[in-house]
């Protein structure tokens, strides 16, 4: 929805879009235009500026003049939301797309003018000055908030807001001065319900001046003054189509004699007016049961399975390298169930209030479970957010059954693809420096094949084919900190990575993919051995950290048992009486963690049975003694090790 008008007037008329057609309204609500725009896919953003309409589908940009076609573009990822900047002069016009790549694309005309990378993939944009001009605010699905001026040739970055407290994706802004100093406020909206007010100091720096969190996704954010005369508010819209206001006007009440608590007539008349309006709804309801109670019980009655939506998002975390599993249902969660057909590590969630228990499983059977978890939810819980970490080269699918409190009792099923390189993450560039390996493809394969392969193995890479002959995709892998590259085209299809364990994995995939085609594939290796030592480098800080992190948790137990014996710690040396003041931290850290100790093993054994593999060598019969030196870990001892052997 957007508002429109024409030029210099208020913006009073309305713009609906559905499917493929759009649809204006007057403030009265009487419709004045119906518009099929002829897209293939629905339209999924919109903006309207005078007699000027932008539209967006997944891939497809289409500009309308007085609903005659205008410009055109094809875009190389989907297309999240658009705007258009105007210049002071307002000749020049810039429609902006956010794109998933984590790119905002600039046109002029049907052509790219230039584009603007930003921090994580845009979900959102909005105008910072609502009567138009050239910055723009976006919001990112990691939470990232930033100003760009957008410039005729190119952008630039007034600054950027980390989302350092791991803080849901941002789903809406809107700017208002809400404070009242002036200069317009940033009203944010995020999807784990909170809402916050950014305001400016004198650095032209936004702080966060206020922060309400709501149980539901806020999906639009609006300021204005709405329930009373000379009090500004922040108006905010929900999942489940709650609309809440938070005001600017003092609500406590004035204490009196006696403590008892003294109303205005018109806070008195206005709780009447809500309890008279709720008791209606109740005998509604009730009326509505009985009903429902008859034609139940009738002779002709037929069993109907209840419709709900799932409002559901999977993913990559960069900051702890996990999936967050964003579920949020219409009506309350009874239960979720969670079915994985690989190995994945299910991490805590403070957010989270469902109780989780666990159910037996036997992997080693043809289709056997590796994982089957069932989550009872609190009653009136309608969004629930898990996080879950997979390990590279495992690959299969997670599938989570949500059973709503609805009756008769129905489930829905979402699966989810954990892909062989799960925990990479695209990115804008790589460090050419760094000691590469090389996996080379050749074979009689087309390039809509080849990028399906890729598909397969790669989060984030659109499942359309690229435009072009050629394309390359940067990646970064959000648990190691090593990179990829992946060129490609019709017949050849080029990997560079500092990892040889993802070189492993792609191989083998990308191997059995062709096969299952009848490919013949030509697949030759250019591996570095300075790379091996260069991965065991990246590992040994994690790993180290890790260590020392579970030899504290070891001795917590003993060092209370000391404390509690002798009366105090008074006695213990510095390093031990830390320990103790710090271990309610490092528990917590250690259980958020599970695992994290076992996957860094598992991560340098497949990197010391890969590196000999692509020489030939079977060294599984050394494994063993790899976990010894793991055991009195040492870096030199270890970088030996894999030198030696």
């Amino acid at each position: 929805m957007d508002l429109g008008g024409a030029a210099g007037t208020p913006q009073e008329k309305i713009f609906v879009c559905s499917g493929s057609q759009v649809r204006g309204f007057t403030k009265k609500g009487k419709q004045f235009l119906t518009f099929e725009a002829n897209l293939t896919e629905t339209i999924n953003a919109m903006h309207v500026s005078g007699a000027d309409l932008f539209v967006c589908a997944s891939y497809i940009y289409n500009h309308y003049c007085d609903c005659k076609d205008q410009d055109y573009y094809l875009s190389g990822d989907k297309i999240n939301d658009i705007l258009c900047v105007s210049s002071e002069d307002t000749s020049r016009f810039s429609p902006v797309l956010a794109c998933q790549d984590r790119v905002l694309r600039v046109l002029q005309g049907s052509e790219l003018a230039y584009d603007i990378e930003v921090p994580g993939a845009p979900s959102v944009l909005e105008l910072y000055n609502k009567d138009g001009g050239e910055e723009i605010l976006f919001g990112t699905t990691d939470g990232k908030i930033g100003l760009v001026q957008i410039g005729e040739r190119s952008a630039a970055t007034k600054w950027e807001i980390d989302n350092e407290k791991k803080k849901g994706g941002i789903l809406c802004i809107d700017t208002y001065d809400i404070i009242g100093d002036g200069v317009s406020d940033v009203l944010v909206g995020r999807d784990d319900g909170t809402v916050e007010v950014y305001g400016f100091d004198s650095s032209s720096e936004p702080t966060l001046r206020f922060d309400h969190i709501l149980s539901e996704s806020v999906t639009s954010i609006q300021g204005g003054c709405v329930g009373k005369e000379s009090y500004d508010e922040v108006l905010t819209a929900t999942y489940t189509g709650w609309v809440t206001a938070l005001t600017t006007e003092p609500q406590k009440a004035e204490a009196g004699p006696g403590d008892e608590v003294r109303m205005s007539k018109e806070t008195q008349s206005k709780i009447e007016a809500l309890r008279a309006e709720l008791e209606q709804l109740q005998v509604k309801v009730l009326q509505g049961r009985e009903q429902y109670q008859q034609t139940s019980q009738s002779s002709t009655a037929v069993s109907a399975v209840p419709v709900f939506s799932i409002n559901d998002k999977f993913t990559l975390c960069q900051d702890d390298a996990s999936y967050s599993l964003t579920l949020e249902v219409q009506t309350a969660i009874d239960n979720l169930l969670l079915q994985s057909d690989v190995p994945i590590d299910l991490l805590d969630v403070d957010k989270n209030s469902a109780v989780v228990s666990f159910s037996e499983c036997d992997s080693e059977q043809p289709n056997g479970n590796f994982l089957l978890a069932t989550y009872r939810c609190q009653a009136n819980t309608t969004r629930l957010e898990l996080k879950v970490r997979s390990i590279e080269g495992q690959y299969g699918t997670l599938q989570a059954y949500i059973t709503p409190r609805l009756q008769p009792k129905t489930c829905q099923v979402r699966q989810y693809q954990i892909k062989p390189l799960s925990l990479h993450q695209r990115t804008h560039s790589i460090d050419q420096d760094r000691p590469m390996n090389r996996l080379s493809l050749v074979g009689q394969f087309s390039f809509a094949e080849i990028h399906s392969w890729v598909v397969f193995c790669l989060p984030e890479v659109p499942e359309k084919t690229p435009a072009g002959d050629s394309i390359t995709f940067h990646f970064h892998n959000t648990f190691l900190g090593t990179q990829l590259e992946a060129s490609y085209c019709k017949g050849e299809g080029h990997f560079r990575s500092d990892n040889i364990s993802t070189i492993s994995i792609l191989s083998d995939v990308l191997s059995k993919e062709a096969t299952k085609r009848k490919i013949n594939l030509n697949v030759s290796y250019d591996i570095n051995d300075d790379s091996v030592s260069h991965t065991l480098n990246m590992i040994h800080p994690k790993l180290e950290y890790q260590l020392l992190l579970a030899r504290k948790v070891q001795l917590i137990d003993a060092l209370k048992e000391l404390q509690v014996h002798e009366g105090n710690a008074d006695f213990l040396i510095p390093e031990y009486r830390n320990i103790l003041d710090e271990s309610a931290n490092l528990l917590e850290e250690y259980k958020k963690q599970p695992a994290h100790l076992e996957r860094l093993y598992g991560m340098i054994t497949d990197l010391f049975i890969d590196k000999f593999k692509f020489k030939g060598q079977n060294v599984k019969t050394k494994v063993s003694s790899l976990l010894e030196i793991l055991d009195n870990y040492d870096l030199n001892s270890l970088l030996d090790f894999f030198s030696e052997a």
